[in-house]
């Protein structure tokens, strides 16, 4: 039986692979579920840097199986909202993980796909690949925090734009806006994103995961309990080791050595 997951090390980045490429990758209840697990593994492993998303053979994700979607109508809300809730889980695996997540774009991010993408701390995506959110097209409404994070970065009108029509939205596009943290060649998304997660193989992994919870507060705190958190994680920070080694290392005229704290 194929796996629906495809796990690989690649020195600190740790990449997983949606394997479903006959159907573009659409999702499968059995890589959710994989996807979780890897995630919360990685969040206990100090060896790795960081974590790239991608899609077998050239396609990054495809979203929800219509034909698996067709047989929900079948089944009572409470059925429905309970298989939902699987994509709801590995979106906010994402978002919690304490390691960057990277997604790596070649072909297309579609429905929940684009989601999934988003979700991701850093995006990566092919010059020639794009978005779309076109649940309104098959008579469905968005979910998997697509509105959600079309809103963090585009303006009520476009967000609207995007949902209603439903149009493929190009990675330039994106990039302009700011959702795409890289362009890369046709085929390249994964080898960029491969260089992003090695960097930050550079830093100190404490302060990498505290300044990826407090990116993610920032949103919802307002300026005083944002700024009372900030300073308690800055606090904390001074007292560390990997503080003592960034200041001494500036001081002393070196580059600092942030791997010791990786385990």
């Amino acid at each position: 039986m194929t796996e629906a997951a495809l796990v690989e090390r690649h020195g600190p980045v740790l990449k997983i692979i949606n394997n479903n490429p006959g159907a573009r990758n659409a999702l499968t209840f059995e890589y959710n579920e994989r996807l979780v697990e890897e995630l919360n593994a990685a969040a206990a492993d100090k060896s790795i840097a960081a974590i790239v998303l991608t899609g077998a053979g050239g396609f990054f994700c495809a979203g929800g199986d219509l034909n698996i979607l067709i047989k929900r109508r079948e089944m009572d809300i409470a059925g429905r909202m309970e298989a939902i809730a699987v994509l709801n889980r590995t979106i906010c695996a994402i978002r919690s993980c304490p390691k960057p997540v990277i997604a790596a774009v070649e072909g297309g991010a579609a429905g929940a796909g684009a989601s999934i993408a988003l979700a991701c701390d850093l995006v990566v995506a092919a010059e020639d690949a794009y978005f779309a959110v076109s649940y309104l097209k098959v008579g469905l409404t968005p979910d998997g925090g697509a509105t959600t994070f079309l809103s963090e970065f585009a303006p009520r009108q476009l967000v609207n734009e995007i949902l209603m029509f439903g149009d493929k939205i190009t990675a330039e596009r994106l990039f302009q806006l700011g959702a795409v943290n890289r362009l890369a060649a046709k085929g390249a998304a994964e080898e960029v994103a491969q260089g992003l997660g090695e960097r930050l193989y550079q830093v100190g992994p404490d302060a990498l995961a505290s300044a990826k919870r407090l990116t993610a507060l920032a949103r919802e705190n307002d300026l005083e309990t944002q700024l009372e958190v900030e300073a308690k994680a800055m606090a904390e920070a001074q007292g560390g080791a990997e503080s003592g080694e960034g200041i001494s290392a500036f001081l002393e005229k070196r580059k600092p050595d942030f791997t010791k704290f990786r385990g």
